[in-house]
């Protein structure tokens, strides 16, 4: 097991307080939610509970919480849950959303809708003028990212939110990522709709939600029994639920701390990759531009599957970017955005901070690092 954990977007360890609170549910006792007996009863309401934590981190109403398997999954019902309810046959999006959004939006275009995919700046930033740009009388719904996992720019969804709304048209955030890391608010930034991971707040895998302004309508994806009133139908997964209610609950409280304190080390963190490995070079935006927690950086004349090879070897666990990228072998379409040519990409490195991370972490991983990146250049032919 590696000694310093600098790969939270990848992976968070679950909060032993949560794994607290979720024990009594997997060691028995507790009843199906839809059950009318008493322990039914007792399962719903730990289950209602849940929705209101997690309403309660985003400023949301409670019954627009529909819980979901992943992250993935909450996406995928945002977008085809729109569309299928929508008139338009437009959608308006960026060109570094995730993969979980992308993906359904390329589908949509195969079924015949019109797809704008708008550009960004060098840093990862969407032009909110330019999504307005895109706009149109048949746009079904505009989906932008608050933050982006693999170059950690935040994006004015504030502004984007302002102007969709003004055109009556629904906006959707993939808020993965961001949710518990800066302020968050769907009324706020007039979101409709906003997607979260559980284990991105430190709770278990396994669970999601989609947020949805109540008196929106979309169309399920799973069929069947009707539960997260009929938007999700099967068993809800209470433990795994019940933990991400508790996490939302410990990022809701805890979160405006953990900012404050991961952010000098992040900067730390940047600045001394800068100083000293040569050739390095930040991508994505700066200070407080960019997700408090994460650092990345592309290192020229290395390549990034090597560098965390051997970082793993003395300890440090590291990325290059989005892990759902690397199971699919494609290369980093958020890196081609903001202008970082094949090579470039080659050297994407990503170091995500979170709540166990030390000072003297940061230091190792600043040791080891220049060592790693100098003895593979000198390897290369």
């Amino acid at each position: 097991m590696p000694h310093v954990y600098l790969d939270y977007a990848g992976f968070s360890p679950v909060d032993p307080r949560v794994v607290a609170v979720m024990r009594p549910f997997l060691e028995g006792g507790v009843g199906n939610p839809s059950a009318s007996h008493s322990l039914g009863q007792e399962a719903r309401a730990s289950l209602d509970g849940a929705r209101t934590k997690v309403a309660r981190l985003i400023g949301g109403a409670p019954e627009g919480v529909i819980f979901t398997a992943s992250a993935t999954e909450a996406n995928n019902l945002a977008v085809k849950g729109l569309t299928q309810r929508a008139p338009g046959r437009h959608v308006v999006t960026s060109a570094i959303e995730h993969i979980s959004v992308l993906n359904p939006c390329r589908d949509l275009e195969k079924r015949g809708y019109t797809v704008t995919y708008v550009p960004v700046d060098g840093e990862g930033r969407v032009d909110p003028e330019a999504v307005a740009r895109a706009l149109s009388p048949d746009t079904a719904f505009v989906a932008i990212m608050a933050a982006n996992g693999e170059i950690g720019t935040l994006q004015s969804i504030r502004e984007v939110g302002r102007l969709a709304h003004a055109r009556g048209v629904p906006f959707h955030v993939d808020a993965v990522g961001a949710a518990g890391r800066v302020a968050l608010s769907v009324d706020d930034c007039y979101v409709d709709l906003l997607t979260l991971s559980s284990n991105d707040l430190y709770g278990p895998p396994g669970a999601g939600a989609l947020w949805a302004r109540p008196g929106l309508r979309l169309a399920p994806l799973i069929l069947g029994g009707g539960q997260e009133s009929g938007y999700r139908s099967g068993t809800e997964n209470l433990p795994a639920i019940v933990g991400m209610g508790m996490a939302a609950e410990f990022a809701r409280v805890e979160g405006p701390a953990e900012r404050a304190r991961l952010g000098p080390l992040r900067d730390r963190l940047l600045a001394g990759l800068l100083e000293r490995v040569p050739g390095a070079r930040v991508t994505g935006a700066r200070g407080a531009g960019r997700l408090p927690h994460h650092a990345s950086v592309v290192v020229s004349g290395v390549k990034a599957d090597s560098v965390l090879l051997e970082l793993d070897a003395r300890g440090i666990a590291a990325s290059s970017g989005s892990a759902c990228n690397t199971l699919t072998g494609e290369p980093s379409h958020v890196l081609r955005a903001i202008g970082c040519d094949r090579e470039a990409s080659e050297g994407s490195l990503c170091f995500t901070l979170g709540r166990w991370t030390t000072a003297g972490e940061i230091d190792q991983a600043l040791e080891a690092l220049p060592a790693v990146v100098a003895r593979l250049r000198r390897l290369a032919p």
